[in-house]
């Protein structure tokens, strides 16, 4: 009886998700906020400490994955993508122009984290706004994106 109320519960608060975090006419706005954003605001039990700026589908990847790790272990994700590493934070954050077709939008987000730092990010429009739909960083000597990483976990 009580699985069945925690499922319920789960769904109910990815549904909210998106009012949790503001609507954003641009995608700029939404990677000023993202790059500004306090983790620790995100309600505990949410798929990944970004999810008020993740579309639904990436939002569900995390859920997906954090229901299939084990507890105490590690997800697929094991690092901050938001600033490509595990330790410290986005400085000198600058955000690239947009290019958008339809209700997709590619930017470059560029920063430095003890290195320089350049991110590419997929953005989607819905409920009313921008989201994240993916992110990657295409340099390095181990490339990565969320939606390959995830993917390869399969």
């Amino acid at each position: 009886m009580r699985l069945p109320a925690l499922l319920v519960s789960a769904v109910l608060a990815l549904s909210a998700l998106p009012a949790m975090a503001g609507t954003y006419k641009t995608p700029e706005a939404l990677l000023e906020a993202l790059y500004s954003y306090d983790t620790a605001r995100t309600a505990e039990n949410a798929p990944s400490p970004y999810a008020p700026f993740f579309s639904d589908q990436l939002n569900a990847r995390f859920q997906e994955d954090a229901d299939g790790t084990a507890a105490g272990d590690a997800g697929t994700i094991d690092f901050d993508p938001v600033i490509s590493g595990n330790d410290g934070q986005a400085t000198d954050v600058e955000i690239g122009q947009p290019a958008v077709i339809d209700d997709t939008a590619e930017v470059e987000v560029t920063f430095r984290n003890s290195e320089p730092v350049t991110l590419f990010y997929t953005l989607v429009k819905e409920h009313g706004g921008w989201k994240v739909d993916d992110i990657a960083d295409q340099q390095g000597e181990y490339p990565w994106s969320l939606s390959a990483l995830f993917d390869g976990a399969r």
